[in-house]
């Protein structure tokens, strides 16, 4: 029956397929050595593309950082932003002041709307094991009359997110 409702199945990957309202759709899976000092990973950064370090080689990628795996400052406008951490942390600021670490089950939901400049990291927090990061992230454009809006950036907590559990049909 649910079959029919299907119209299209592909693998996931690293980006997604997506269509509007959607504008990017990603799945961040790295497996992260234990970090240093600087929040960084204690493994040579040797042969890495610092600054465009897209290759998941060893199990991880450093992204744009170039001592801490992430995305350094970027601006974004007119669109929003939902970030889902499953496993891991991200440390965010942005230009309008707003900051934290976030990670293990919270969701940042960040209007970026008339524009701001952003930074989303990822801290190395484990100095004696790995320290593995998962997240989605999905960008939603905005409507044209709400564009430039002003920009917003709210927190969900995981201990306050309804989990729902079906029961066991069988």
């Amino acid at each position: 029956m649910y079959n029919k409702l299907i119209s299209n199945i592909k693998p996931l990957g690293f980006t997604w397929e997506t269509s509007d309202p959607f504008l990017f759709c990603v799945h961040h899976l790295d497996y992260y050595p234990k970090g240093n000092d600087q929040l960084g990973p204690t493994a040579s950064l040797e042969g890495r593309n610092l600054g465009q370090d897209f290759t998941k080689k060893d199990g991880w990628r450093m992204y744009h950082g170039d001592k801490i795996p992430g995305f350094p400052a970027h601006p974004h406008r007119g669109f929003e932003t939902i970030t889902v951490v499953l496993e891991g942390f991200v440390d965010h600021s942005d230009s309008h002041g707003a900051s934290g670490r976030y990670g293990n089950g919270d969701v940042q939901w960040m209007t970026a709307g008339a524009g701001l400049q952003h930074s989303e990291m990822f801290p190395l927090l484990s100095k004696d094991k790995p320290n593995p990061l998962e997240l989605f992230q999905i960008w939603l454009n905005l409507p044209k009359e709400k564009k430039f809006c002003n920009p917003d950036y709210k927190m969900l907590w995981a201990e306050r997110i309804p989990v729902y559990k079906e029961k066991d049909m069988n």
